[in-house]
């Protein structure tokens, strides 16, 4: 008897979006589940734990859990599963977690409801398990709420709440997406270690490479059912069906710069939004040709930087919270045309460092010039005719927008710096530059995908026409065909418009294929600079070289079962 036995299983919500899926699963087992967003990944997790969702409809011919009926148990029942027997890491951490209530005690939940354990004993049991998913200060983080920790420590808190039972059935739907090399190597090892104990591990994952590390048998989804499965070694290495030829033809891994990511035959220009559609995977849609785009305003009173010089300078930054620096006297020039990647793992000062590009936080010391001009040490209102010329694009893209907005709202606003949400012409070209149609602009973000939504953040970031824009994680949560369409975007998007990006990832994949030259980051400082080639090639810092072997790559690590 299989210890998860699934055979047939249908989701519905009107339509089938999951249909025909069948696998068996034993003790200390790993399962990966790869597919692009809308596969039907997640609801297929969601739907074994009875949680497919309001107005589901869920059928199969088997569903079971170690012989125990799953599809008709009483709710009761499934309760009492969840969390001892099987556990759950649910898909955006950054969301995750009640931000009303400390992070020990929503760990604690799990060992108050289905253990014995006296409340000293459970928060002793709290600051081992957050130790034991590499956060360091286990003491103080268990006593900070939710938006006090970045999104690599939340995501671990949400590991540690997931396995603090130690259930036998672990379901981690994309359990590292938001931590770097080093602390995924370190949640990896736990993962394996869990594994290799015996229990079973369902992967959702849209990082390739994590799957080969981890998995043993790989099942590919693509609209809902499984079009690809088998060994890990055989899928990935040699697949047989072209959608998961085309998942691994996307992994940024090894890929040059200016390599072309998705398949097209043509880059796109500006204003051409069929081709661009057509290249970045969007079906061609029947549609008027965009308006013209206002062109931004000169400088007044100092003007652009002569030729040559950097679009942003950055001198001897430091920024204190406390007794903790977060950056610690870093320099930098971002050159016109070109992106500037900044890699480290979580703590860094990546974020603070690109807080204080932005002018959202002061810097203790040093300063940041914007096209020339003075912008760190300037007043406010001295910044607001420069403000249009810098954008962003932020990791969690929805939770940027307003809620109440529409997507026409949003990218009028931007267009219009504030002045009115009235969408027109100009929001409808600003859609399809990004490869959306001009009818997204009547819904509200929330009810896009993620890739549809971190397309809006970039038609928001280059809306007013901006020379630099500064983003922060902006591919993390994406599934890796999604995130080759989102790079190919930003790199068309920079060609086009001239554009300068501070590219911030923990994705070393990613930064490579981006950028042109890197800073690397810890404890606030630059350990390693240089151009993009000559840091991964040739390494100069002990903790680039512990990065760059910490990071997984697709069959570098045959998983056992």
């Amino acid at each position: 008897m299989s210890l998860l036995g699934v055979r047939n299983l249908t989701v519905s919500f009107g339509a089938p979006v999951v249909s025909g899926v069948s696998f068996e699963m034993e003790p200390g087992e790993c399962i990966g589940i790869v597919g692009e967003s809308g596969s039907g990944k997640s609801v297929t997790a969601r739907a074994l734990l009875g949680l497919a969702g309001r107005g589901s409809r869920v059928s199969a011919d088997e569903l079971s859990f170690d012989g125990m009926p799953l599809l008709d148990a009483p709710e009761r029942r499934l309760r009492a599963l969840r969390g001892k027997e099987i556990g759950y890491v649910s898909q955006g951490a950054l969301v995750a977690l009640d931000p009303l209530r400390l992070v020990g005690r929503e760990i604690a939940d799990a060992l108050r409801l289905h253990t014995a354990l006296s409340p000293a004993q459970r928060q002793a049991r709290v600051l081992e398990l957050l130790a034991e998913v590499g956060i360091p200060d286990p003491a103080l983080r268990a006593g900070q709420r939710s938006d006090e920790l970045s999104g690599g420590l939340r995501q671990r808190a949400v590991i540690a709440s997931a396995i603090a039972l130690r259930p036998r059935l672990l379901i981690a739907d994309e359990p590292t997406t938001a931590l770097d090399s080093t602390v995924q190597a370190g949640i990896l090892d736990l993962l394996e270690r869990l594994r290799d104990q015996g229990t079973a591990l369902v992967l959702i994952s849209h990082d390739l490479a994590v799957v080969s590390r981890l998995a043993s048998r790989v099942l590919v989804m693509h609209r809902g059912a499984v079009v690809e499965s088998g060994p890990t070694a055989e899928v990935l290495g040699a697949p047989r069906h072209p959608y998961t030829r085309q998942l691994i033809a996307a992994v940024p891994t090894d890929r040059p710069r200016g390599t072309r990511l998705t398949a097209a035959a043509a880059a796109p220009t500006v204003g051409n939004s069929g081709s661009l559609r057509a290249n970045h995977g969007i079906s061609p849609d029947i549609a008027p040709a965009p308006a013209t785009l206002p062109e931004f305003p000169k400088l007044s009173g100092g003007g652009d930087p002569a030729a040559g010089a950097p679009v942003v300078l950055g001198s001897h930054l430091s920024r204190r919270f406390g007794a903790r620096v977060a950056v610690d006297d870093v320099s930098f020039e971002l050159a016109r045309g070109t992106t500037l990647g900044v890699v480290g793992e979580s703590g860094s000062g990546k974020t603070t460092l690109a807080r204080l590009v932005l002018a959202l936080d002061a810097p203790d010391a040093g300063e940041v010039r914007v096209l020339g001009r003075a912008w760190s040490t300037a007043r406010e209102r001295d910044r607001r005719d420069l403000r249009p010329r810098i954008g962003a694009i932020y990791q969690d893209a929805l939770s940027s927008f307003d809620p109440r907005l529409t997507v026409g709202h949003i990218i009028a606003d931007a267009l219009s710096h504030g002045r009115t949400q009235r969408a027109g012409a100009e929001v409808t070209a600003l859609l399809e530059q990004v490869g959306l149609d001009g009818s997204v602009a009547s819904r509200r973000p929330r009810l896009l995908s993620g890739g549809q939504q971190q397309r809006v953040a970039i038609a928001r970031a280059i809306a007013p026409r901006p020379d630099v824009i500064v983003c922060d994680e902006p591919v993390s949560s994406l599934d890796v065909s999604v995130q080759a369409q989102v790079l190919d975007l930003l790199d068309d998007l920079q060609r086009d418009l001239g554009l300068s990006y501070l590219f911030i990832t923990h994705d070393l994949g990613v930064v490579r294929h981006i950028s042109d030259e890197v800073l690397v980051m810890r404890d606030g400082r630059v350990v390693e600079r240089g151009a993009t080639e000559s840091v991964f090639l040739a390494p100069e810092h002990e903790y680039t070289r512990a990065l760059l072997a910490s990071a997984p790559r697709i069959g570098s690590r045959p998983a056992t079962s």
